[in-house]
């Protein structure tokens, strides 16, 4: 399920914008909400990845890998 990331930020902002203006049909919510579920996952992955790449250091210097 790989997505334009800027296109899914963009129809998540619209979206947004128009549940505030003038509501939702019942199929823009679900569709708001998988787009909102898919946005978390990437943001997910993409801090497990950084975090994978951390490394730790002790007082000595001594660099060690998570």
């Amino acid at each position: 399920m790989e997505k334009d990331f800027n296109k899914v930020l963009q129809r998540i902002n619209f979206l947004y914008k128009k549940s505030q203006e003038e509501g939702l049909t019942e199929e823009e919510k679900v569709e708001q909400k998988e787009l909102r579920e898919y946005y978390l996952e990437v943001f997910r992955n993409n801090v497990r990845a950084q975090l994978q790449h951390v490394k730790k250091v002790d007082n000595k210097g001594k660099k060690s890998y998570n």
